[in-house]
């Protein structure tokens, strides 16, 4: 008997694809074949821009764009560094025995993060456990481990696939807008600083909306909608986030309002940049934050496209 279809395989697919911070050639690759083939259907088919001007970043174009999505491509992992030892890429949390994965010249080859502490100072150092030794400079992503339910689906990297696959799904129906796939967000960034150049000096867009995922917490919980951030780190500009809510009321799309005072995304990038950009980050929640299980409910993935279906209409 055939597997039963998923409507999230295509997100599940993608949290299968390795793509830690700097080696996001995988994601672009499927990316751009995916584009390729199915943006036949779409109402409107956009401009690619791609090619070594834009690195492994892809930027799409349909229309008469006012606005631009923002989805980070990339991941957290770790790169192995000596012998069994590992350095963090981005921020990923730190537990004994999570699965990890990675493949060099001599293949691909499963792994077990492990943590070492010093007895004396406290200090943890990072090393795996495998059969082999990796090659130094190879990378390592948490091994996925897809789990979908009635109500949850729960994988590693869903910060920020699901991010992805809104912007790909939000493609279907988009007349006018960019979307771009950025890379490097959870290590630094450095690609967004380029790719709002572009953007506003070929298109004059100056404003975006942040295509990632944030999370549960005490003011904001399940089923309840994705979550408009009235601030993080930064703080984006009032007027323009009045606007988005009161476009979400009108529109009677399902929303949670959220006020963090850490964590950050692709907009740092777009407020210290030489332009003027406003910026929202709007998105679905999750529970196990950067580990292997990262937790959502397919309400909130559903919202997220509705809300984004809208706002790109409206903006």
């Amino acid at each position: 008997m055939a597997a039963k279809k998923s409507n999230y395989d295509t997100l599940k697919l993608m949290c299968h694809i390795p793509a830690p911070s700097g080696n996001e050639i995988a994601m672009k690759q499927f990316l751009l074949f995916y584009i390729s083939e199915n943006s036949k259907k779409w109402k409107v088919k956009p401009k690619i821009f791609s090619g070594p001007e834009f690195q492994d970043n892809i930027i799409l174009v349909f229309g008469k764009p006012r606005t631009a999505i923002f989805a980070h491509m990339d991941s957290i992992g770790f790169t192995v560094r000596y012998g069994k030892q590992l350095v963090k890429i981005g921020g990923p949390v730190l537990k004994d025995g999570f699965k990890l994965i990675g493949s060099d010249s001599k293949g691909v080859l499963e792994a077990e993060l492990k943590l070492n502490a010093n007895k004396k100072t406290g200090a943890v150092s990072l090393e795996y456990k495998a059969k082999r030794d990796f090659e130094t400079g190879t990378e390592l992503t948490f091994k996925p481990n897809w789990r979908e339910d009635k109500d949850h689906i729960q994988c590693c990297y869903m910060d920020n696939r699901l991010g992805v696959y809104n912007a790909l799904k939000v493609a279907e129906t988009l007349k006018d807008g960019a979307i771009v796939f950025s890379t490097w967000e959870e290590h630094g960034g450095g690609s967004v600083q380029y790719l709002q150049r572009f953007l506003h000096k070929k298109f004059k867009i100056k404003q975006a909306l942040i295509s990632d995922i944030s999370w549960i917490s005490d003011g904001v919980h399940y089923a309840k909608g994705p979550v408009i951030s009235l601030r993080d780190s930064l703080i984006p500009r009032r007027s323009y986030i009045n606007k988005i809510i009161e476009i979400a009321k009108k529109n009677k799309c399902a929303y949670q309002l959220e006020v963090e005072g850490s964590g950050g995304s692709d907009a740092g990038a777009l407020q210290m940049s030489e332009n003027p950009w406003d910026w929202c980050f709007v998105g679905a929640a999750e529970e196990f934050v950067h580990t292997p299980d990262e937790k959502v409910h397919k309400k909130d993935v559903e919202g997220m496209i509705k809300i984004y279906q809208v706002l790109m209409k409206e903006l």
